[in-house]
């Protein structure tokens, strides 16, 4: 829960988000320390033990201070839609004729302040009311509905556009536009739909699909892609074989193959000059590439670029070419998606790859994402070896890696897939047990050991 800001001389709690408000009601309710979602701010500690303050006799245990609390003419909007959801009902009915009252009184002000709280309260046993309620007073007030639609909250902006779209279908351009805009990919969906739908019913819009083809999110951008095809553009499908989504490039392949072209040719000769390659050209070609292309790929893993080899990696990868010979020396690449990429391609080989080099790549004096890439492939490995570079690490000075070599020690012994693979009765697996002991609660401790056909540890 964030913390509330105090404003004026009746330090009124004013809160940021609006779960906030419910957080609040289960913190002045519960004992303090006890409940989920429980407010951290001291100020709320202090406000649960002063019965004087409207917002807490609003969230009172007692329904009778509930009740009484909504006749005050300072009692906070928010809290008094939380009580219109309250499980008793005299506090219910009385909550939501205040609720009714102040909405005839100033529409839009209640609409705007109000309905992102009523949208998490309408999920509540008693919430469908005021959910309603709003959704028709909403359907009076286009311009509130037209703000809610850009509201900072992303569940109230998908509420507010589904509303819209119910109440009037909007032209492809807007829809594309709104489209285009939008950060939320679930708003981003209905909009982009509605596009569609519009120039389904009155034909392909180019203004529109320029809008779609320009957004962020790569499913609105795949949208404009496939309208293209509709709308006679198919010769612009080069343009989107390299871009840098992966939906957005197979739309792209589409879009050539029904224009009776071959996306697997145009993809290749994007790579034609390795000087002018760009990272999602690479990307793209190893979607549609055949293992016979591998040497066009290994090519690459020598280019000066680190974006460039790293893609070439994971194209190789796709094309299950990953030879060790190749990947082992780039373990220790300088370019950490290099090396990440490496690991990845030899975390399927690893079990034939020599334990002491890549227990050398984890050593405190090599960079970190070499680290993390030699040990993604020791575990991987599995056995003795997996455990005991986890082990190594656990104390290491790096806390990304500590806090990763413990989850994975718990995974590993905890489960039957992870111990397959340690050996019974070995010594050494015993004693890697002891150091990881921290880990584990006595008795689980014990039983980990009796499945390993181990001796009993020291009491702890």
């Amino acid at each position: 829960m964030s913390t509330g800001t105090v404003t004026g001389e009746t330090a009124e709690l004013v809160f940021a988000r609006p779960g906030d408000w419910t957080d609040f009601d289960r913190t002045v309710r519960l004992p303090r320390g006890h409940g989920h979602g429980a407010c951290d701010d001291a100020r709320i500690d202090d406000a649960r033990i002063d019965d004087a303050r409207i917002e807490v006799r609003l969230c009172h245990p007692d329904g009778r201070i509930r009740q009484a609390a909504l006749g005050a003419s300072d009692a906070p909007l928010p809290l008094i839609a939380v009580r219109a959801t309250d499980w008793v009902p005299a506090v219910r009915t009385r909550a939501r004729q205040v609720l009714e009252q102040v909405l005839a009184a100033d529409p839009p002000g209640t609409l705007r302040a109000l309905t992102p709280l009523v949208l998490r309260l309408g999920r509540r046993e008693q919430g469908a009311w005021a959910l309603e309620r709003f959704e028709a007073a909403l359907h009076a007030e286009p311009s509130v509905l037209a703000d809610l639609c850009g509201d900072a909250d992303p569940p109230t902006r998908r509420f507010a556009a589904r509303l819209s779209l119910r109440r009037a279908e909007p032209g492809p351009r807007d829809a594309a536009r709104r489209a285009a805009a939008e950060t939320d990919p679930a708003t981003a969906r209905l909009w982009t739909d509605a596009a569609l739908a519009a120039m389904a019913a009155r034909g392909p819009d180019d203004e529109a699909v320029d809008a779609l083809l320009g957004a962020r999110i790569p499913m609105v951008r795949a949208a404009g892609v496939t309208c293209l095809h509709r709308a006679g553009r198919s010769s612009e499908a080069d343009r989107y074989l390299a871009d840098r989504s992966g939906l957005v490039r197979a739309c792209a392949r589409w879009l050539v193959r029904q224009d009776g072209g071959d996306p697997y040719a145009r993809c290749r000769a994007l790579l034609a000059d390795p000087e002018r390659v760009g990272r999602y050209a690479v990307a793209g070609f190893a979607e549609c590439a055949g293992r016979g292309d591998a040497p066009l790929l290994r090519s690459l893993v020598d280019h000066p670029l680190d974006v460039i080899r790293a893609e070439a990696l994971a194209g190789l990868r796709l094309l299950d070419n990953t030879d060790p010979a190749l990947l082992r020396p780039l373990l220790d690449d300088p370019s950490p998606a290099v090396a990440r990429q490496a690991s990845l391609g030899l975390c399927g080989s690893a079990e034939r790859l020599p334990v002491g080099p890549l227990l050398e790549l984890i050593a405190p004096g090599r960079p970190a994402h070499t680290r993390r890439a030699a040990y993604r492939v020791l575990h991987a490995r599995g056995g003795v070896a997996g455990l005991r570079a986890s082990v190594e690490l656990l104390t290491d000075r790096d806390p990304a890696l500590r806090r990763i070599a413990g989850q994975r020690i718990q995974n590993t012994l905890m489960s039957p897939r992870g111990r397959a693979g340690l050996p019974l009765r070995e010594p050494e697996v015993g004693a890697l047990l002891d150091r990881s002991a921290g880990l584990f609660s006595g008795r689980v401790l014990e039983r980990i050991r009796r499945m390993l056909a181990l001796p009993p540890g020291g009491v702890r």
